[in-house]
């Protein structure tokens, strides 16, 4: 009899067992875990995480560029370098991402007047503040990988001029201000023990500047220069000629037909970005799409050649998207 008893206590504690750990195991019916889980899920984010339909509309009045007058004391250590368009990366969730618009950034030091030593805390929450006051929200604060900066390295090219953060030492701050047209106006800064830095952008998008040469204008450059700067649309990294390409190509061979002793160099540019083994092939393969598409009108291919440069000799500053337009191109030079 006791026997029978001890195997049925037994039993009985081992059923106990196993319903507890169902419920343990059974997330269904365990509302805390579900709601830890999804707390877990949304503050982890991903790499394509940051959704700018998260921020609330700011619809106060902000002015023009750059917005924000410098704190009390402090002002800019050279002049601050502003550009109708360009583009600056801004870490997004840990992720460093490109956003294109109008750009103002500058170093912040002390006023030559100012008699107080350079106070961090200060400059940080002077800013701080006014952007909060108008809506902004603060998307990022602290380090960028290093992984994050090798990865881009090849793009920033304007990493080190006036404005530039220090990612490499310093944690930055990024605030986003969201506007109702789309003009959204990104910030970010850091500092250090004797200086601070910030960069603004507004979103904007790129307008087209350069306009096709027309035959006249071609030959007139050649007679006057001995060669002509033209800007002829490629597909983005490939040497296929956009439609406005090919216009471009048509004004070429005008020039050509009028004048059948002409010949000439078409000689392929690009600008800076990526690595020069495939910016060179690239200006070549462009060059010599340029002369196949005049030798398909009927020109005699023995009065052209084609050579690619790569981001050799470049007309313009680099370190702006406007003049890495400017320096992807194509030169036609006589012979």
């Amino acid at each position: 009899m006791k026997k029978t008893l001890i195997i049925l206590s037994i039993g009985a504690l081992l059923v106990a067992c196993n319903k507890k750990a169902e419920q343990k195991t059974d997330p269904a019916k365990d509302p805390v875990a579900i709601g830890n889980t999804t707390a877990t899920e949304k503050s982890s984010g991903g790499a394509n995480s940051f959704d700018i339909n998260s921020i609330p509309v700011s619809t106060a009045e902000v002015g023009d560029l750059p917005f924000f007058s410098f704190p009390k004391g402090l002002e800019s250590q050279n002049k601050p370098v502003q550009r109708s368009y360009d583009m600056l990366f801004f870490p997004l969730n840990s992720v460093m991402t490109p956003i294109e618009g109008k750009v103002w950034k500058t170093y912040v030091v002390n006023e030559k007047s100012n008699t107080e030593e350079w106070s961090l805390p200060y400059f940080l929450k002077s800013y701080d503040d006014a952007i909060t006051k108008v809506g902004g929200v603060k998307i990022f604060d602290g380090k960028v990988s290093q992984q994050e900066l090798d990865r881009i390295k090849d793009d920033a090219k304007y990493f080190g001029e006036e404005g530039s953060i220090d990612y490499w030492n310093e944690p930055v701050k990024v605030y986003v201000i969201r506007r109702t047209n789309g003009d959204d106006i990104y910030i970010q800064l850091y500092g250090n023990t004797s200086t601070g830095g910030i960069q603004i952008l507004q979103k904007a998008p790129f307008k087209q500047t350069i306009s096709i040469l027309k035959s006249d204008e071609i030959k007139k450059e050649l007679d006057a220069k001995g060669k002509a700067v033209l800007h002829i649309n490629f597909d983005t990294d490939k040497a296929s000629l956009q439609p406005d390409g090919k216009t471009a190509v048509d004004e070429i061979t005008k020039v050509l037909k009028n004048d059948s002793n002409l010949k000439l160099a078409i000689n392929g540019y690009t600008d800076n970005s990526g690595n020069d083994v495939h910016n060179l092939q690239l200006s070549k393969d462009r060059a010599t799409a340029v002369l196949n598409a005049i030798t398909t009108s009927g020109i005699d291919k023995a009065r052209l050649s084609a050579e690619g440069f790569g981001s050799k000799n470049p007309i313009a500053d680099n370190n702006s998207e406007q003049g890495k337009a400017q320096n992807r191109r194509v030169e036609l030079v006589k012979k």
